[in-house]
C-alpha cells in the first residue's frame, strides 16, 4: 500500500499544486485551457487543485478515517477527470485518470471499515449499538 500511496500523493501533490498555485507555467496554461473547453472556470479548477492536495495529503493518515477520505476526494476528482475526457476528449487522454481512479479506488477499499465506522455504520451497512 505504500507504494501506491507515494505514487498518488507525489501525482497529486505536483497536479493540484499546479492547479491552485499556478507555478509551472505551460502544465498551468494547458491544464487551464483543458478546463475551459469543459465550460469549467478558474475557481472550479482552483477547487479541484485543493481538493487534490487535500487528499494527496490524507492518504497518509491510514489509522483513522481521514486516510480512505482522502483516497475518496482522489477517487472523486479522477472520475471526474474520466468523464470530461470521455466526452470532450479521446478515452486516450483519460488514461492517467483511469489509473489514479483505480489506485485511488484500491486505497479507498482498504480503509473503507474506518470511513464506514466513522460515519455510524458498520461494515455490513447497520448502524452500531
Amino acid at each position: 500500500m505504500i507504494v501506491i500511496i507515494a505514487l498518488l500523493s507525489a501525482f497529486f501533490l505536483f497536479a493540484g499544486s499546479i492547479k491552485l498555485f499556478g507555478w509551472q507555467k505551460f502544465i498551468f496554461e494547458t491544464r487551464f485551457a483543458m478546463f475551459v473547453k469543459y465550460g469549467l472556470n478558474r475557481r472550479i479548477m482552483a477547487l479541484v487543485g485543493l481538493v487534490e492536495l487535500f487528499g494527496a495529503v490524507a492518504i497518509w493518515d491510514r489509522s483513522s478515517w481521514l486516510g480512505p477520505l482522502g483516497a475518496l476526494a482522489l477517487l472523486g476528482t479522477s472520475l471526474g477527470a474520466i468523464v470530461c475526457h470521455l466526452v470532450w476528449d479521446t478515452w486516450k487522454e483519460g488514461v492517467p485518470a483511469m489509473v489514479t481512479a483505480t489506485l485511488s479506488a484500491i486505497l479507498l477499499w482498504s480503509g473503507h471499515g474506518a470511513l464506514l465506522a466513522a460515519f455510524g455504520r458498520t461494515r455490513a451497512g447497520a448502524t452500531p449499538t
